[in-house]
């Protein structure tokens, strides 16, 4: 009978971080959406478990549980490329690995006719795990005989283990908590108050109504329970990226000739390419200095392209910000990323818009190549009390097409400042009560004002109490203010235009 291995990287986000924090290693730890108070805890590790530390809290509440809780981003891209080098490590034991589409950290492989190459199953299984414990993971590996069976048994234990028949496959997956498995809150709560806890319970289910009650996904993890649907392997295979070397002759400090030079590794990359019909979607120039550390420059056209002189171009506005370098290159490496090229139809009547997104993107490439990559950015709503922290500025990629709606009535538009700017001119208020608390008229030209609206809070940091108003001046100008009751200052937030 054919085998199966699974493997788990349990937490596969808190591993990475970790790596990034050694230090963090005997303190609670926690993975959170952005990092702000009020950002959502994605996952922890078993030190803040103890605490009472759970996924789905604000990072504010998780501090309240654990004074000394650390906390960060990991990045879906930081998540997708170790998972690209994890498949390319399992990929020297196993011809054929398929990782898992859902759950970042769970890697299926093939172990059919593995014994013939390392005597026995059991050594595979220990290099397997040597091999991921060199690159700095802590993995699971079940090596059994069904997908599910392997999976549940890989999300439940720790270590290595050897299944030696199917039935023991089977007892041991049945006895499998549903906590182990990657189940939605709701969907396990409910099924908790149906009194089922383990996956022997979860088969006895009559399937009938499973993905009436709870969803097609719970629908096909019971088939799979039930050995009713056994899904083939689907091995996925990671293409390397295309790169280039070269060693200069002496250390090299003037832009154009490294430009040139680039020019030299970028053609043959092309060519490769070309010939597998891929596209260049992002270029890394790493820089080795004689004397200090080596320094890495990322570049991505706004669509993946072939086009060379549309790649120099880019290369040499990133190299010529650089007015002076600040050591001679001696070696220079140029990695490629190619993706598949998509084919397009050609319309005969192409009706083009009077916006070409394009060109857009080409103009912000090249903006990011001159200024780097965080110089084209866009404003994203975060969830916060404070008006300061409602939004945050992410990279912008690509521009979209513009979905604009119909509006009868005129909007009105609220300017924020970057920084609150106070109102020197404004007189201090001595009243106490903050329903009260009205610009002085005799220090300042005010209409009328609509307010207070009070905003509160910041306790685990820095206490906070504003009353905000809108002030209309005599000028016709409409003002956005608060009074920090704390400072006992008047400051600008913004203008309404």
């Amino acid at each position: 009978m054919d085998r199966m291995a699974c493997v788990n990287l349990p937490n596969l986000p808190i591993q990475l971080l970790l790596q990034r924090h050694p230090d963090w290693r005997e303190q609670p730890v926690a993975v959170v959406d952005f990092d702000k108070p009020q950002g959502t805890i994605l996952c922890v590790n078993d030190c803040a478990h103890v605490l009472k530390v759970r996924p789905g809290m604000r990072y504010a509440a998780g501090l309240s549980l654990a004074g000394d809780l650390r906390a960060s981003v990991v990045s879906g891209k930081e998540i997708d490329r170790m998972v690209g080098l994890v498949n390319e490590c399992l990929g020297s034991h196993s011809p054929r690995v398929e990782p898992a589409s859902g759950e970042p950290g769970v890697f299926w492989l093939d172990a059919s006719g593995i014994k013939r190459l390392y005597g026995t199953l059991e050594e595979w299984v220990h290099r397997i795990r040597t091999d991921l414990e060199h690159i700095r993971f802590s993995a699971t590996i079940v090596l059994g005989f069904r997908r599910f069976a392997t999976y549940a048994l890989a999300k439940a234990r720790r270590g290595m283990v050897i299944l030696k028949s199917p039935l023991e496959e089977q007892t041991a997956a049945l006895a499998v908590h549903l906590d182990c498995l990657a189940l939605e809150t709701k969907t396990r709560d409910l099924l908790l108050k149906l009194g089922i806890k383990t996956v022997g319970q979860f088969v006895q289910l009559p399937p009938t109504g499973i993905a009436k009650r709870f969803g097609p996904q719970v629908e096909q993890l019971h088939k799979m329970a039930r050995s009713k649907l056994d899904l083939p392997l689907t091995p996925i295979r990671y293409k390397k990226p295309l790169s280039g070397q070269k060693v200069l002759d002496y250390p090299e400090t003037d832009v154009n000739r490294l430009a040139l030079t680039v020019q030299q590794l970028l053609d043959p990359i092309l060519q490769t390419l070309a010939k597998q019909g891929r596209l260049v979607s992002e270029l890394k120039i790493r820089l080795q200095f004689s004397r200090i550390d080596s320094h890495t420059e990322t570049l991505r056209p706004a669509a993946p392209t072939r086009d060379d002189r549309l790649l120099l171009d880019l290369v040499r506005l990133r190299l010529q910000t650089v007015h002076r370098l600040p050591d001679g290159v001696v070696e220079i490496e140029l990695t490629a990323r190619g993706v598949n090229a998509i084919a397009r139809q050609n319309n005969i009547l192409e009706v083009r818009p009077k916006r070409d997104l394009d060109a857009a993107n080409r103009a912000l490439a090249r903006v990011r190549a001159e200024h780097g990559e965080e110089s084209v950015v866009c404003a994203q709503l975060r969830d916060a009390h404070l008006p300061e922290a409602q939004y945050a500025w992410q990279p912008l990629q690509t521009l979209e097409p513009a979905k604009p709606r119909s509006i009868h009535i005129g909007c009105s538009i609220r300017r924020i400042k970057f920084r609150p700017q106070l109102l020197r001119g404004w007189a201090k208020l001595q009243k106490d009560s903050l329903a009260e608390m009205r610009p002085e008229l005799n220090q300042v030209t005010v209409l009328r004002s609509f307010g207070p609206f009070m905003v509160s809070g910041g306790w685990w940091r820095q206490s906070v109490e504003r009353a905000y108003f809108y002030a209309e001046m005599q000028s016709g100008e409409i003002i956005w203010i608060y009074y920090d009751r704390l400072r006992r200052r008047w400051f600008q937030q913004g203008r309404v235009e």
